[in-house]
């Protein structure tokens, strides 16, 4: 239903301040899912708690993927493979190196010679090999560390907690929210307005808030959105008006009045 046309009307005809109904909104709601599917381990927030950007709101418990990365770690950071066929090639470059020589003064065979390079080349195709299975034991580990760390779950936004929907012990999956945020600083004034006024507001001018008992008070916030589609229907058109609430201290949800 939109909201009507609202007339306070003051000691004289002529001074007459024309309200409009409004109703407070959150910035933004966001339900939050788990990346990763798994047992929740710890949800150490709660409804009404205030959240910052980073904040920790779940932890899935992720004992098997921590196992993984001691294991993969001792794969990315050992040598031991890498120095081994090293000292092959070095090895086989010296058998090279002889039996050039020996073919050099015509007391070697050159099948010898052809069998030195041919080992060489192998050497290097092993040492290759080597280096890239510890490239990939580098990959896999960074990899094994980013599942770890989707399996925590940070808050986006600065908001509070609007609703928590699992526990310690049941299971998250990306399908499911675990809980449920909203930003309440800037608030979100939603208005319609009469299409005979458009043109008369524009985006970046102020606009007066006027909330109700028990949180009776006024507030200035800014037009940030005017839609440019009217509702036939009715004969108004949308407005949105940004409201400062650095210290939460207006709730979201609440009926209001907007004077321009």
């Amino acid at each position: 239903m939109r909201y009507l046309l609202i007339a306070s009307f003051l000691t004289t005809p002529a001074a007459a301040q024309v309200s409009y109904d409004c109703v407070i909104e959150p910035a933004q709601t966001v339900e939050i899912a788990s990346p990763e599917s798994g047992l929740v381990e710890e949800v150490p927030v709660r409804r009404g708690d205030v959240v910052a950007a980073g904040d920790v709101l779940a932890r899935l418990e992720s004992r098997v993927e921590e196992t993984t990365i001691s294991l993969l770690e001792e794969r990315a950071v050992s040598d031991a493979e890498i120095v081994a066929q090293q000292a092959r090639l070095n090895l086989t470059e010296s058998q090279r190196a002889r039996a050039q020589t020996l073919v050099e003064r015509n007391i070697g065979a050159a099948n010898d010679l052809e069998e030195a390079e041919a080992s060489v080349e192998v050497a290097l195709g092993d040492l290759s090999l080597a280096q890239m299975r510890k490239r990939i034991a580098e990959l896999e580990l960074e990899r094994a560390r980013e599942t770890l760390e989707r399996r925590t779950i940070h808050s986006p936004i600065d908001g509070i907690v609007v609703e928590t929907n699992l526990s310690a012990g049941e299971y998250a999956d990306p399908n499911s929210p675990v809980l449920q945020l909203a930003q309440i600083d800037p608030l979100h004034v939603q208005v319609f307005l009469p299409v005979s006024v458009f043109g008369e507001v524009e985006v970046g001018a102020e606009a007066t808030i006027v909330t109700p008992p028990p949180l009776e008070g006024s507030h200035v916030g800014t037009i940030s959105v005017i839609d440019r589609v009217f509702d036939a229907a009715s004969g108004t058109f949308g407005l949105q008006i940004d409201l400062a609430n650095p210290n939460h201290e207006i709730p979201a949800g609440l009926r209001c009045l907007v004077e321009f």
